[in-house]
């Protein structure tokens, strides 16, 4: 049966089409140098698009000593509370715990949790009360502060607080659905922290 397999393929194939491969089809047609012309002449003027890299500031090298202020950035959605504010420290409440933050911190990335955030210049305290956000910690003794809503404590009302708790525990026993729960329990969550921070 070898011999057999050999001696057929052995033979020539006659009447087998050729199919040409891709390097033996025809070169393409030279540009047309009249075309490439006009064109150059009619082509839109339009510069790169930019991006938000191109609209922000380089950060300053990260020093050889440690600084003794830390520079801070602390920006909501729709305001800018510190820009560029140098303080001593700052503590923000991650989901983590607490972190204090001082110049020549490491690099550090932490999620927020609602609590308080105290930042701290000389003897002078300033609290604020965050539902939520990120904390970006730069090596070189800059803290950019995000968060999605903020409010300095001395502005906030114990009794709506105190009102919301209620509604929010009474919505949490009532409800039937998981998304139901699960906005009762985030309404809970924040209501306790803002007491917490209000009372402690």
């Amino acid at each position: 049966m070898l011999r057999r397999a050999s001696r057929l393929l052995g033979r020539p194939i006659l009447g087998a089409r050729v199919r040409p491969f891709s390097t033996d089809l025809p070169a393409a047609p030279a540009a047309d140098a009249t075309f490439n012309e006009a064109w150059k002449k009619v082509i839109p003027n339009m510069d790169p698009p930019k991006t938000p890299l191109s609209f922000m500031q380089p950060r300053p090298p990260t020093p050889a000593s440690i600084p003794s202020k830390l520079t801070v950035n602390f920006v909501l959605p729709y305001a800018s509370e510190l820009a560029s504010k140098e303080v001593d420290m700052v503590i923000v409440p991650a989901t983590t715990g607490q972190n204090g933050v001082l110049p020549g911190h490491v690099a550090t990335i932490a999620e927020l949790k609602p609590g308080v955030l105290s930042v701290h210049e000389g003897s002078e305290v300033t609290k604020y009360f965050v539902s939520s956000g990120f904390v970006f910690i730069h090596a070189n003794s800059f803290a950019d502060i995000i968060a999605v809503e903020a409010m300095p404590l001395d502005r906030i009302d114990a009794s709506l607080v105190q009102k919301g708790l209620a509604e929010f525990t009474q919505k949490l026993s009532s409800a039937t659905t998981d998304l139901e729960k699960a906005e009762a329990q985030i309404g809970i969550d924040v209501h306790s922290a803002l007491n917490s921070a209000l009372t402690g």
